[in-house]
């Protein structure tokens, strides 16, 4: 009876719409101008970025000299160099300038400012939004990488820029050629436009997308590591991805296991030989 008790209790918590009000009214109000800007989705996934790889990009940098850190590494033998860190710095880089900076701006002069609504989601919505918005990103993805590792026309001129360090680490994430990038904005964009979400929890789905997506590239697995939190084998993470960079038929879902079970594409674990082929 308490835990039924209780667990009503948390379900009034998340269902309560007045819980994140304060919060959305904050920014809604003195931040309007920003927030209602097509520029700042871009600001925020690219600062996002930039910020969230800081601490995986430390632990590289650190190596040995944390050895506390280096025992959760993949791969322990294989670090990025300065040379590597370098080159997809300046892809990503090239890429937001050239690309994405472009579009926003395009996007600033035709598209007329978002209007704000002056309800905040409950905590419910926001969570089921952006568990909605990774699942439906996580099947497009899918299908898109499959199709781009099974058809090598495709592989050789859009994805294998992404598959140049067997052993990813966190600035590898966006190291990417521009069609891929396009394209992984344009769902992440797209996404919560169909799942109707409210602003609020489109900018929280493209915060967390951003964060899971360095974390399946970070080359650590760490004891709180988002594949360790969730049960069962649910979400691949940082070891399957990592997997994925070392054989590439394998693990082609960006997020969760599901889709490369029912295809027969997963894969828990692989050792790295320098004999083994990249393709």
């Amino acid at each position: 009876l308490y835990c039924n008790s209780s667990i009503d209790l948390w379900i009034r918590c998340l269902g309560n719409n007045s819980l994140l009000q304060p919060l959305w009214d904050s920014l809604r109000l003195n931040y309007r101008d920003y927030l209602r800007s097509p520029l700042f989705p871009v600001v925020l996934t690219v600062s996002s970025y930039f910020v969230l790889c800081l601490p995986f990009l430390m632990c590289d940098i650190m190596g040995d000299r944390w050895a506390w850190v280096q025992q959760f590494k993949i791969q322990p033998s294989r670090r990025p160099t300065a040379s590597k860190l370098l080159h997809c710095a300046g892809v990503t880089l090239y890429n937001h300038v050239f690309l994405v900076l472009p579009a926003s701006v395009a996007q600033w002069v035709w598209r007329p400012p978002v209007d704000l609504p002056d309800q905040a989601p409950s905590l419910l919505e926001l969570i089921a939004g952006v568990i909605g918005n990774l699942l439906l990103f996580d099947f497009q993805y899918f299908i898109w990488h499959l199709l781009h590792h099974r058809i090598r026309w495709l592989y050789v001129t859009f994805h294998a820029i992404h598959h140049e360090y067997s052993s990813p680490f966190a600035l590898a994430t966006q190291c990417l050629g521009g069609w891929e990038l396009v394209t992984v904005g344009f769902w992440t964009t797209l996404n919560p436009v169909i799942l109707r979400c409210h602003l609020l929890t489109t900018w929280a789905f493209m915060v967390v997308h951003v964060y899971v997506s360095i974390e399946d590239h970070c080359g650590y697995d760490f004891p709180w590591s988002t594949s360790r939190l969730i049960p069962f084998g649910i979400y691949g993470g940082p070891s399957k991805h990592d997997v994925h960079h070392q054989k590439p038929n394998t693990n082609f879902a960006p997020h969760f296991s599901h889709w490369d079970k029912i295809f027969g594409t997963h894969c828990v674990w692989f050792l790295y030989t320098e004999s083994d082929p990249e393709l």
